[in-house]
């Protein structure tokens, strides 16, 4: 990170320290709690809800933070996730000092880090969902000799009373402007305390949900993040719907997440885009073109995708926004700009075109490369998903796809150009592949194809057996079919997973 990158980030931490946060040491954090008279510090761990969970300390002296640093402390692990007994289940959770961040929301000064899981023997927790991801990732590189990076799409609505003052368009809230949107300010300080946490963020917006239900406005919003690698990108988005959901809490507003939110109205998603890098270039291209390394990865998520809703979509309201022509996929194909299919491959600045030149005639050439920009889109998942598992699971699927000796077959085989849904294309329809429609069909799916995830020891075993008990608990296998249209039991079903993730 060059010292321009260092002066002008907004993580407190990193200016201050004057180091990136992946080279933060013990010594740096007890430097900076001293340095500015900081006496509470927060251990958080996501749990199996993929919820941030919070352990409160406060420095009673020097000898105890350099304990806490170093040791960590105890929690207990039934309390935590499901597959854990409460006869046997103590846990260590131990700082990782690189994702130090200050609390925003804390009325006292209170430095917060992430942190990991440790069994009895002081090794990794082989479940736990921040180990899964580091072991897909690593693998990923063994494998591949690449580095599986990704982002997220974070999308969500803020609900608060109605003004009735100028209205957005029902529907149309694509990129509006205040004061058609209304929540456009409460989305920048979001965005300003998600990037003092070491959010690496790409921009926000207004998104395309809005409505009025029961005299509040509904709007829907987006924060997209820059990629990076999948670890860090995990840890951005549980740390980003933390600071969502406490800001709108200050505001007084309400916040969710929820995959579907009513009949009729966009639901929410999480895209992720991946892409994969090798000494810093990024593959997904080849001569301006999407490369065959990308297209084997795409074979591979074509091939897992019944599985992968599994750990993107895990809970019931998950496969209602999964129908037709709500901008969510149904079936399994990717294509090009493409937004009704599974994967897209979105518009990679592969012009020959100066496109700053051409807009700004007195500018010399930008020389800038765009390469690096070039991803690909999972559209399925949404924010009920545990994100380290799911970003796991996508790391397996470009890994178990790049190994597929006929993966540019069956990436040729799933690809279209036009829109399935439309009634001139219902025989290419036919003939695709169609998603889970349950969370029961998704665990279905997940032990059909658990194999492959259980490979080389990323999954364990007993996660594999909890999801597909926690999926098959819903017992939704006819859920969509027996609500229909039935408007007062959709709402009872939002309200019931209302916030999820």
């Amino acid at each position: 990170m060059s010292e321009g990158s260092i002066s002008l980030s907004c993580n407190r931490l990193v200016e201050k320290l004057g180091k990136p946060s992946s080279a933060f040491t013990k010594e740096d954090i007890k430097a900076f709690i001293q340095d500015n008279g900081i006496r509470h510090v927060n251990f958080m761990y996501p749990a199996g809800d993929g919820r941030l969970k919070t352990l409160n300390f406060i420095i009673n002296n020097a000898a105890y933070l350099d304990e806490i640093l170093s040791c960590g402390e105890r929690v207990d692990g039934s309390s935590l996730f499901s597959f854990i007994e409460a006869s046997s289940s103590d846990l260590y959770v131990v700082p990782r000092f690189s994702t130090a961040f200050m609390d925003p929301f804390a009325e006292l000064p209170t430095l917060c880090l992430l942190c990991s899981f440790f069994n009895k023997d002081g090794e990794p927790l082989e479940s736990s969902p921040e180990y899964t991801l580091h072991k897909a990732c690593e693998q990923f590189k063994k494998e591949t000799g690449m580095v599986f990076e990704a982002m997220g799409e974070l999308e969500y609505y803020v609900i608060a009373k109605d003004t009735a003052a100028f209205p957005a368009t029902d529907q149309r809230g694509y990129h509006e402007s205040a004061p058609y949107a209304k929540f456009n300010s409460f989305r920048q300080k979001c965005m300003l305390y998600i990037a003092q946490a070491g959010g690496q963020i790409k921009y926000g917006h207004s998104e395309v949900g809005n409505f009025t239900l029961s005299g509040n406005v509904y709007e829907q919003n987006e924060v997209e993040f820059l990629p990076c690698p999948a670890e860090d990108a995990a840890n951005q988005l549980t740390i980003a719907k933390w600071m969502i959901r406490n800001l709108a809490h200050q505001y007084g507003y309400d916040v969710t997440f929820a995959p579907k939110i009513t009949t009729g109205k966009a639901g929410s998603g999480l895209h992720i885009h991946m892409r994969l890098m090798k000494d810093g270039m990024n593959q997904m291209l080849k001569d301006g073109v999407i490369s065959d390394t990308a297209k084997r990865a795409i074979a591979g998520m074509m091939k897992l995708a019944p599985s992968i809703t599994a750990f993107g979509n895990m809970n019931p309201t998950s496969y209602f926004r999964l129908v037709p022509h709500q901008e969510a996929p149904t079936n399994v194909c990717w294509g090009d700009r493409n937004r009704s299919v599974l994967v897209r491959v979105p518009l990679g600045w592969t012009s020959k075109n100066d496109l700053c030149k051409l807009a700004n005639p007195h500018e010399t050439d930008s020389g800038y490369d765009t390469r690096q920009k070039q991803t690909v889109e999972m559209r399925s998942p949404d924010a009920s998903a545990n994100v380290y598992l799911l970003m796991a699971s996508l790391a397996v699927a470009c890994r178990y796809g790049l190994s597929l000796p006929d993966g540019i077959a069956i990436a040729d085989q799933t690809y279209v150009n036009v829109n399935i849904h439309k009634k001139e294309n219902e025989s290419l329809l036919n003939r695709l592949a169609t998603l889970p429609d349950s969370c029961w069909a998704s665990a279905d799916c997940l032990q059909a194809q658990r194999a492959v995830y259980e490979q080389a020891g990323v999954f364990s075993p007993a996660m594999i057996d909890g999801i597909i008990a926690q999926l098959k608990g819903y017992n939704d296998a006819t859920l969509r079919a027996d609500i229909g249209n039935d408007l007062v039991a959709m709402t009872e079903l939002v309200r019931t997973y209302f916030h999820c993730g």
